[in-house]
């Protein structure tokens, strides 16, 4: 299936752009042939992003340092560019840290689409790709998961994201002008091929594949594998890892489909492949060449056991499908880690001197 591509030179703002998966929905919008602006507070990220951004197309993006909630800020944006479509990324997103800070979540994740939403209509602007999350569906009761699968959200964090999704549909209802898709992602993992933009956030990471690094680089003492008694092959969560760029991919398309018509759509972006947590160890240690030291712990609370996605209907909708495998995820995220990584990596044994 061949898109048809948005109007060359339109302008689409990003929220969330300085962040992991904004900024490489941003390169792939720009190579695209599209202007963009990225909103960011940079609570979770690092303006250097924008650099990278630079160094990988060859331009920047107009950049405003603000919280998705600041009217004023939003007003500005739109009075000073001709947008036509927004992707939003901006909130937060870690499982534990809802539980710790509810509040927070609903404040940011919820308000602040609200805020968004509000600024959009008011600005004539309506159409939206919301970055959602599987973690709404909960633990699931068949995988692989359809979209048609019962949402039974486990946490804060994963009912902030399913309650913008009801939010959101309830503007398509009452204005049938609005193009809305809300993504549900499964595990996003690695980094643009370059290594200048992956997952580095200024708190400590959550996700798996970054904490792997950091122990690598020695930002890290060991990995904690949370929970051996899964249902698992090996006994570990299972989870369904994709590359940022079958995402930003997708993301480009789903905007295409948006702006040729209005519609609602709710889509799981995934491989259809799960993979368990030794398993993704096992690939990263291949493609570093080093061994990782980990510890088994506890569950964690509010964590699914085994989830990967059905992605049939966005390959029926978009024609896409992730391409980009779990070495290659690891690769990437090698490569990315290094470049911002300490120079600690070099006391980290080499699994080729452990097997001689």
């Amino acid at each position: 299936m061949t898109s048809q591509r948005l109007p060359i030179h339109s302008t689409v703002l990003v929220t969330g752009g300085t962040g992991y998966l904004g900024s490489h929905a941003t390169v792939a919008l720009m190579e695209a042939g599209h202007r963009v602006v990225i909103l960011d507070d940079l609570s979770n990220s690092r303006a250097s992003a924008i650099d990278a951004i630079a160094g990988i197309v060859g331009q920047r993006p107009a950049f405003f340092e603000a919280d998705v909630r600041d009217g004023t800020a939003l007003a500005e944006i739109f009075a000073r560019h001709d947008i036509t479509a927004v992707m939003h990324f901006a909130g937060l997103k870690s499982v534990a840290e809802s539980f710790r800070r509810p509040l927070d979540y609903y404040g940011v994740n919820l308000a602040g689409t609200q805020a968004l939403v509000g600024a959009m209509d008011w600005a004539g602007v309506r159409t939206l790709v919301f970055s959602s999350s599987a973690t709404v569906y909960g633990e699931p009761v068949i995988v692989p998961i359809p979209e048609s699968h019962p949402c039974a959200p486990m946490n804060p964090y994963a009912r902030s994201k399913w309650e913008v999704e009801q939010m959101l549909r309830d503007v398509h209802q009452a204005d049938p002008r609005w193009s809305i898709a809300c993504l549900r992602y499964f595990n996003p993992a690695g980094a643009h091929p370059s290594g200048l933009i992956g997952e580095d956030p200024r708190a400590k990471p959550n996700n798996l594949v970054p904490i792997i690094g950091k122990v690598l680089c020695g930002e890290q003492a060991r990995l904690s594998i949370y929970g051996s008694d899964y249902p698992s092959e090996d006994g570990t969560a299972v989870r369904d890892y994709i590359h940022p760029m079958d995402l930003a991919d997708a993301h480009v398309l789903a905007l295409d489909s948006l702006m040729r018509s209005p519609q609602f759509r709710t889509a799981n972006l995934g491989t259809g492949r799960g993979n368990s947590v030794l398993e993704v160890l096992a690939a990263y240690e291949a493609e570093s060449g080093r061994s990782v030291p980990h510890v088994f712990s506890a569950r964690r609370e509010g964590d699914a056991s085994i989830c990967y996605a059905d992605p049939a209907f966005a390959q029926e909708w978009l024609g896409w499908k992730a391409t980009r495998t779990l070495r290659e995820m690891c690769a990437d995220a090698w490569s990315f880690q290094r470049r911002v990584g300490s120079a600690g990596a070099a006391a980290v044994p080499d699994l080729k001197t452990l097997a001689g």
